[in-house]
């Protein structure tokens, strides 16, 4: 989807019977939101690679390519006579991107890989949640850690063929993306001896970092350093002496001590309304955040959003890319099962 949007030309392969996301759920005038989400500006040629006449077109094509994105089952890209010798020798231009769950060089080399799996098997899981229930991130984190993952890796390789005229063949997994955002917490375990610990909506190394009730509702409240420290107690809490108790001079004691420093904190907040810790802080100039929900994104004053078309015609709206700052001239348009299979195979002859 980003190179789509930076304006390459996507050719998604997809079964003829079509990608799993296309039907996840039927939520966006019949479509998937999985797939409505990620495939825009793309285009859909069904294939069945296992029918050889289907497997020398797909060749053809990556002839022409620049890139080749797959994540097929272990080894299933070998039969297809894509292995990275194989690229190397017969498609040296070519940009190979293997997508799988775990290194091809550890022992679980064949475990099926989906988004929730990785994430419990990184240990992500156990510094997510409340202290009774470890969880999982609301949305497909592994996933889509190991989509950014392949697009940066992918625009460092287009800038290295730049120089020298040659392709490469990178291996990306789900695993290692995870276990990099996991390099916090593991560093503090083999350094310090520490597990992190889940503590819901607080920060479990930086304090305090978590929401206060109000009230009339709760504020998300973020110190992360001494002067910011300084500011909150003098402006927000009124209460200077904090800054010289010993207990809370620096963020590792207060974190070490943020059951002592919640019971100072909590009750300055419950005695005001949001808008007056929201007028303080401010003052202060603290970090701070509301709780919202799902219901409340559409409406949320910071979102922006674009225009894509389905395959019917219709269009809806979904957040603008991340990365992309010019509008589309047109809305990119979701595509059809297959919709350009027939032109794909008369193209590539």
């Amino acid at each position: 989807m980003r190179l789509a949007d930076a304006g390459a030309r996507v050719i998604k392969i997809e079964r003829p019977e079509g990608e799993t996301a296309r039907h996840y759920d039927a939520t966006v005038e019949g479509m998937s939101a999985y797939f409505v989400w990620l495939n825009r500006g793309k285009e859909s040629a069904a294939l069945d690679l296992k029918s050889e006449a289907e497997l020398v077109l797909l060749h053809r094509m990556l002839a022409k390519a620049d890139i080749f994105v797959q994540n097929l089952a272990p080894g299933a890209v070998n039969r297809l006579g894509l292995s990275a010798a194989a690229i190397t020798d017969n498609f040296p231009h070519l940009i190979a991107v293997n997508i799988a769950g775990y290194g091809q060089d550890t022992d679980y080399a064949a475990m099926r890989a989906y988004d929730m799996l990785v994430q419990a098997e990184s240990g992500i899981c156990s510094v997510t949640g409340t202290q009774d229930t470890p969880s999982k991130i609301g949305v497909s984190a592994a996933d889509i850690a190991t989509g950014m993952n392949a697009h940066a890796a992918i625009l460092e390789a287009l800038l290295t063929r730049a120089k020298t005229g040659r392709g490469r063949v990178i291996d990306i997994t789900m695993f290692d993306g995870m276990a990099d955002w996991m390099a916090v917490p593991l560093l503090h375990f083999e350094h310090a001896g520490r597990e992190t610990q889940r503590y819901g909506l607080a920060h479990a190394s930086i304090y305090p970092y978590r929401p206060y009730s109000c009230r009339d509702g709760a504020l998300v409240v973020s110190i992360q350093q001494n002067s910011e420290w300084k500011r909150f107690c003098e402006t927000v809490l009124r209460r200077p002496d904090l800054v010289e108790d010993e207990r809370f001079a620096t963020n590792s004691k207060r974190v070490a001590n943020r059951q002592a420093l919640d019971e100072e904190i909590e009750p300055i907040f419950a005695a005001i309304d949001r808008d007056e810790a929201i007028r303080r802080l401010d003052q202060a100039q603290n970090a701070w955040g509301r709780v919202t929900e799902v219901r409340d994104l559409p409406k949320h004053k910071a979102l922006r959003r674009i225009q894509v078309e389905l395959p019917n015609g219709k269009r809806v709206s979904v957040p603008k890319s991340a990365i992309r700052s010019e509008p589309f001239t047109t809305p990119p348009r979701i595509p059809g099962l297959g919709a350009d299979t027939d032109r794909v195979r008369s193209e590539f002859v």
